[in-house]
């Protein structure tokens, strides 16, 4: 499947606008450009944007969009913010000029109560870490829902999930096949940040789910 490079690709989502106002209870943080283009290009050379990709919570658009530059046939961006889905969509007619071939389809709701009835989607998510009171587990919500839709998933976690991420994948059947760290950058953009910018370490995995009947040749990235 043709598509950019990843430093393209970076180029190319660095150009994305962030929150306009992002929400501290839902953990609104733009997803760095850099990551997005580095899991977009890892399920490109897996082979994993031929069919329908679904990105979850999927804010700015920048997982979703970063999909579709890539080459995915067919991509929907789901969230429950409104606002979030009007920065995506000026953020695909801005940055993704060249991949309306396929387009992006935006949809408002809730990932832990989605519409989707596939089951062999491809889902990409940066879910919200927990780290707001509330969230607690959030981003297992968002693996549930990965593992009812998916065939495969990709998604990005605070470091030291690992143990986590591989027991729900085991319990429901799936494996972890790919898994590596990256640098998450945090801006000063709530009252109770301290510092100009903070940066995380996260960990992004690929998980193949039952019914993907796929195998891997790597068990790390």
């Amino acid at each position: 499947m043709a598509g950019p490079s990843r430093r393209t690709l970076a180029r190319r989502l660095e150009s994305l606008e962030d929150f306009s106002e992002p929400s501290a209870a839902l953990e609104q943080y733009l997803t760095p450009p850099e990551l997005a283009a580095h899991l977009c290009h890892l399920a490109r050379l897996q082979g994993d944007l031929k069919g329908q990709v679904v990105d979850l919570g999927t804010g700015t658009g920048m997982l979703a969009i970063g999909a579709s530059l890539s080459g995915a046939d067919r991509v929907v961006g789901i969230d429950i913010d409104a606002g979030a889905l009007a920065v995506a969509r000026r953020n695909e007619r801005t940055a993704a000029a060249d991949a309306r071939e396929h387009g992006v389809d935006w949809l408002r709701g809730d990932v832990t109560r989605h519409p989707f009835s596939v089951t062999d989607a491809t889902v990409l998510s940066n879910p919200p870490f927990g780290a707001q009171r509330g969230n607690r587990h959030a981003d297992r919500r968002f693996l549930e829902t990965a593992s009812e839709i998916g065939a495969v998933s990709y998604t990005i976690h605070n470091e030291g999930s690992r143990e986590f991420v591989e027991s729900f994948a085991a319990d429901e059947g799936g494996e972890v096949t790919h898994a590596f760290r990256a640098e998450f950058p945090l801006p000063n953009q709530f009252e109770f940040h301290t510092a100009t910018e903070e940066t995380l370490a996260a960990e992004v995995f690929r998980i193949e789910w039952p019914r993907s009947g796929r195998t891997s040749d790597s068990a790390s990235q």
